[in-house]
C-alpha cells in the first residue's frame, strides 16, 4: 500500500491478544469512523507495519510474544514515528513513565471508556506525517474534518462512516480519478473484500445523500470515480 496522503479514512493497527478487546476495541474506533487493523502479536504487527501505512498503532504492553515497549523502542532507533498508544494493566507510575521513555505517545490504563480511547487516537493520529486541512471545499460541497460534517449549499448533509471518509479522500483529490483499489485502502480496513460491491453501494448512496445540486461524483470508466463540477475541465 502507498503511504496515506492526506484524505481517506484514519487507518490504526490496534495489538491485542484479549478476545473480547479485539471485538470491542475496533467496533469502538470503527464507530467514529476510523479504518481498523487487527493484530493478536508483536509478529504479526510487525508484518502489517511493513506491508500498510497507519495513521496510529494502538499496542497493548504484554503480548504472548513479549513485552510491546522493546518493540517500539527498537523501531523508534530506525527513526519509525507513527504514533503509538500503549494500552495495559500496569497502572503504577514507572510503567507509564516506561512507555513515554521508550517511544509511547500516550498510555491509556485499563479498564477505560471507548470513549476516551477514540478521542486520543484521533489526537494522537493528526501528529503523523499526514496533514490534513481542517475543512475541504469543492463546488458548493464544505466539509469539515474536525466536526465530521458535510454541507452542500450550507444545508447540512448526514453520511454514514464510509460516505463520509469516501467524500473527504474524493474531495482530497478533486477532478482526479480515484481507484476502487485506492478507496478501499484508504476507507476500509484488512476485512474489506476487495472482490465486493461496496465502494459502488457507498458511492450511490453517497450520490442521493448529496442531492440539492448536480451530481458532482463521476463515474470513469475503467478507472473508478472523480469528483467533477459540471463545466469543469477534464
Amino acid at each position: 500500500m502507498t503511504r496515506n496522503p492526506a484524505g481517506g479514512a484514519v487507518r490504526v493497527l490496534v495489538v491485542e491478544d484479549d478476545v473480547e478487546l479485539q471485538v470491542a476495541i475496533p467496533a469502538a474506533l470503527r464507530s467514529a469512523a476510523l479504518a481498523v487493523d487487527l493484530a493478536g502479536d508483536i509478529a504479526t504487527a510487525d508484518e502489517a507495519l511493513w506491508v500498510n501505512t497507519y495513521d496510529c498503532v494502538v499496542f497493548d504492553r504484554m503480548l504472548p510474544d513479549g513485552d510491546s515497549i522493546g518493540y517500539v523502542r527498537s523501531r523508534r532507533q530506525d527513526g519509525w514515528s507513527v504514533p503509538v498508544l500503549f494500552l495495559t494493566a500496569m497502572d503504577q507510575l514507572a510503567d507509564r513513565v516506561d512507555g513515554f521513555e521508550h517511544g509511547g505517545d500516550d498510555y491509556l490504563v485499563k479498564p477505560f471508556a471507548v470513549e476516551e480511547l477514540i478521542v486520543r487516537v484521533l489526537s494522537l493520529s493528526r501528529r503523523g506525517p499526514t496533514i490534513r486541512p481542517p475543512i475541504l471545499r469543492y463546488a458548493d460541497v464544505e466539509l469539515d474534518t474536525g466536526r465530521r460534517e458535510v454541507r452542500r449549499a450550507g444545508v447540512l448533509v448526514t453520511l454514514r462512516a464510509k460516505e463520509f471518509s469516501v467524500l473527504e479522500f474524493l474531495m482530497s483529490r478533486p477532478e482526479q480519478a480515484v481507484s476502487r483499489t485506492e478507496l478501499l485502502e484508504h476507507c476500509w480496513d484488512a476485512a474489506a473484500d476487495p472482490m465486493s460491491n461496496v465502494v459502488d453501494v457507498t458511492i450511490t448512496r453517497l450520490r442521493s445523500r448529496l442531492r440539492g445540486g448536480p451530481d458532482l461524483i463521476q463515474a470513469v470508466r475503467g478507472q473508478g470515480y472523480r469528483l467533477i463540477a459540471p463545466g469543469s475541465a477534464g
